[in-house]
């Protein structure tokens, strides 16, 4: 599959697909005689899981580390396990402040939708 197909199935952009294949946090793409890439079904996968790492906020010298045990083998299969626990740990943390804004503004609106109720 050529690389259009694969932003399309992971999320990335093209130019996000090049970049990282650039930085070294994507698995090597094989490429065609004619010199495109040829992505695999385990590539679009790595892919969608760098897509959805970034949308979720790890920063990409944590999705770097990770690229970097992935490549050194199933030996660094903990330290990849770490790594996603505590970016999970900060996704919770996240989530958390989120529903406190959520909060916050819900007693805003309130507050705004009594004093409306009082001028009509």
């Amino acid at each position: 599959m050529r690389i259009s197909e694969a932003s399309t199935k992971s999320g990335l952009s093209a130019d996000t697909i090049r970049f990282y294949e650039k930085s070294g946090i994507v698995p090597p793409i094989e490429r065609g005689p004619e010199g495109l890439r040829r992505f695999s079904p385990e590539n679009i996968e790595w892919l969608t899981l760098l897509y959805w790492l970034r949308k979720t906020g790890m920063p990409m010298k944590e999705m770097q580390r990770f690229a970097l045990f992935y490549r050194q083998g199933e030996a660094t299969v903990p330290q990849r396990r770490n790594l996603l626990l505590k970016h999970e740990q900060r996704l919770r943390e996240r989530r958390a402040d989120l529903v406190r804004c959520e909060e916050v503004l819900a007693y805003k609106l309130a507050a705004y939708d009594r004093i409306e109720g009082k001028q009509s």
